[in-house]
């Protein structure tokens, strides 16, 4: 089984690591893994191929801000591309993230429709049914759903300063990913395989692959050791983790909450920049994004509770992490978020809604935390374990090939 994947990333970034980790897998069943990739790197082990360069990137990406049309320059580098594929000749084409000023889709598409290779296409957001967000959510839009124009989230990423073309770039959108016979999609929470299923490529067969956690490395921890490593012995912790954090990712939601907190609580938010912790209220403590998964583990093992105030995730892998390590999570009705919690490992509470969030705070502070970690623990090893993730990928490949006999 020879696998190509293509993504914006490798082994940088959850959808790099999620490209590494099913690569990883494939050569240890015997396979060969190959992996195109746009944007960041570290340290493969897979076959890698750097799709572009960062002048053709930054070309796109400043066209992007012009014309609306991410997705639709980089003719060269996707010209490229297709040259390296033929010459790996993969069994399989894996495709995760193909937005990014990287590629395009246009020649990309046209050559699958005649490439006569199945294809599978993991969905981490909304960006392929639209016709120009990664998530609609924010503003609740439905246009997608019949056909995208006056689009409301033109200012946000994939950012256009001058031009709206959603328009055009759903119509273009819908022909290009039809052209496929063999292509199969995967979506990383049931919640994004619904929203797939309502838009133009509703034709396609689909299945649910959660994301998954390194149990490993995200497990729990001495809460009262870590603390007094830390300098948090009197502390009660409330946790946040983003990597970049943004109205989208609830900042805000933070600070309104920091209003009503006591003395005995602080409230711990990773992933800030060094602006955005100058400004933080006394009772927040800052620290900046970390990629050590160890040390980030520390931090959900010693927190009391974890806070999602994020209003859009396709999965929501944060909340598993912190799930993973034994910690309660709070999260709002939004998106994928609802079905990473059943009872025993947190509370979900409307979007938005800080004084619910704070009651469910004082819920698990009067309960004890350990009184939901072994609960958390065990549905985190029944519902995100990396390695059954994986394995279901590489089912997924291997029936893809026998129906193709």
């Amino acid at each position: 089984m020879k696998i190509l994947q293509i993504n914006s990333n490798l082994n940088v970034g959850s959808t790099g690591k999620i490209v590494e980790g099913i690569g990883l897998k494939v050569i240890n069943e015997g396979g060969v893994s190959h992996a195109a990739y746009g944007r960041n790197y570290n340290n493969s082990a897979l076959s890698s191929y750097k799709i572009g360069n960062k002048w053709g990137l930054l070309v796109h990406l400043l066209l992007s801000r012009i014309t609306d049309r991410q997705g639709f320059y980089s003719s060269k580098a996707t010209k490229k591309l297709i040259e390296k594929i033929e010459i790996i000749n993969p069994d399989i084409i894996h495709l995760h993230n193909l937005h990014g000023y990287y590629l395009n889709i246009e020649i990309l598409f046209n050559y699958l429709s005649r490439a006569n290779k199945p294809i599978v296409w993991t969905l981490h957001d909304c960006w392929a049914f639209t016709g120009h967000c990664c998530h609609f959510i924010r503003v609740d839009c439905t246009k997608w759903i019949t056909g995208c124009i006056h689009c409301p989230l033109i200012k946000y990423y994939p950012q256009s300063y001058f031009i709206d073309n959603s328009s055009n770039n759903y119509l273009n959108k819908k022909e290009l990913f039809n052209k496929p016979k063999q292509m199969v999609f995967v979506t990383v929470s049931k919640w994004l395989n619904r929203e797939l299923n309502k838009s133009f490529l509703k034709s396609y067969s689909s299945e649910v692959i959660y994301n998954g956690v390194n149990l490993e490395i995200f497990k729990p921890k001495s809460q009262h050791d870590l603390k007094n490593t830390y300098g948090f012995e009197s502390k009660k912790i409330i946790l946040g983790v983003a990597n970049v954090w943004s109205d989208l990712k609830g900042l805000n939601d933070f600070l309104r909450l920091s209003k009503s907190i006591d003395n005995n609580t602080i409230i711990l938010l990773i992933g800030l920049t060094q602006k955005q912790i100058k400004q933080l209220p006394s009772n927040i403590i800052g620290i900046q994004r970390t990629s050590d998964q160890h040390q980030l583990a520390e931090y959900y093992s010693m927190a009391e509770v974890f806070i999602c105030s994020s209003i859009a995730e396709s999965f929501g892998l944060v909340i598993a992490e912190s799930i993973a390590c034994g910690t309660p999570a709070i999260v709002y009705n939004t998106s994928a978020m609802p079905e990473l919690i059943q009872e025993g490992v947190g509370y979900v509470v409307e979007r938005g809604d800080i004084n619910a969030v704070f009651d469910k705070i004082k819920i698990v502070f009067a309960k004890g935390k350990e009184s939901y970690s072994k609960s958390c623990r065990e549905f985190a090893l029944n519902n995100f374990d990396e390695k059954s993730s994986y394995e279901k990928y590489n089912q997924l490949y291997t029936s893809l090939l026998e129906n193709k006999k």
